[in-house]
Order: structure tokens, then C-alpha cells, then sequence
């Protein structure tokens, strides 16, 4: 897959269990492994994701972090031949935006079968 670099909101620890987040440079050779790689077009802003940007245990277990739940995007590349570059895609659930880079970014990278074709 082709690096990317993007921007992310991203939530780190500050000392003392004090959460801050900002706007960080990113580049999708860092991104965890995955079969699709998303850009990101849209992703809402829910309690989970507040949860996660401001330190909850029982949502994110290892920080720096980038929330986001749920993504709506088109595919940018892909290794799993059911999805081409262009198709638009949605990703929610699993663990996206928990304890794998979520939809806070530019960019996500994804297993196949977290991914469903817009309807």
C-alpha cells in the first residue's frame, strides 16, 4: 500500500491521568494491519468517542489514541479483492475508534469485514 501522510485528532496522556487531544501528522505506514484502507469522509462525534478522547479505561486501553466509531468514506486501497478504489464504504463497530485508530483521521486501515458498501 502507497504512504499517506494525513492529519488526526489524537488523545494522549499529559502526566497523571490528565487527557489532551490535537490535531497530529500522521502517516498511514503507522496505521495497525488491515485489508482496506478508508478516506475518511465522515464520522460523528458520540459519547463513546468522549469517552475515549478524555481517557475512559473501559473504552480505550492504550493511548495516544484517535476515537472516532464510525466511518463513512471511499476505499483508497485494498488487498481483498471484494473492494476496489473508489467504492464507498462504511465501518462501524468492532473495535474502530476504541483501541483501533478511529475515525477522528483522515485515514483509516481496517480488516474486510469490519467494511459495508454504502447502500
Amino acid at each position: 500500500m502507497k504512504e499517506r501522510a494525513f492529519n488526526a485528532l489524537v488523545a494522549y496522556e499529559d502526566g497523571d491521568h490528565v487527557f489532551r487531544q490535537k490535531i497530529t501528522g500522521k502517516s498511514t505506514v503507522d496505521m495497525p494491519p488491515g485489508d482496506v484502507l478508508i478516506r475518511v469522509k465522515y464520522s460523528s462525534l458520540n459519547y463513546k468517542d468522549a469517552l475515549s478522547a478524555s481517557g475512559n479505561p473501559g473504552v480505550t486501553k492504550d493511548y495516544p489514541h484517535t476515537p472516532g466509531i464510525d466511518v463513512a468514506g471511499c476505499v483508497v486501497d485494498s488487498t481483498n479483492p471484494a473492494w476496489r478504489v473508489n467504492d464507498e464504504a462504511l465501518c462501524t463497530g468492532y473495535d474502530l475508534g476504541m483501541n483501533t485508530a478511529g475515525g477522528f483521521g483522515q485515514y483509516i486501515r481496517v480488516p474486510a469485514a469490519w467494511v459495508v458498501r454504502k447502500p
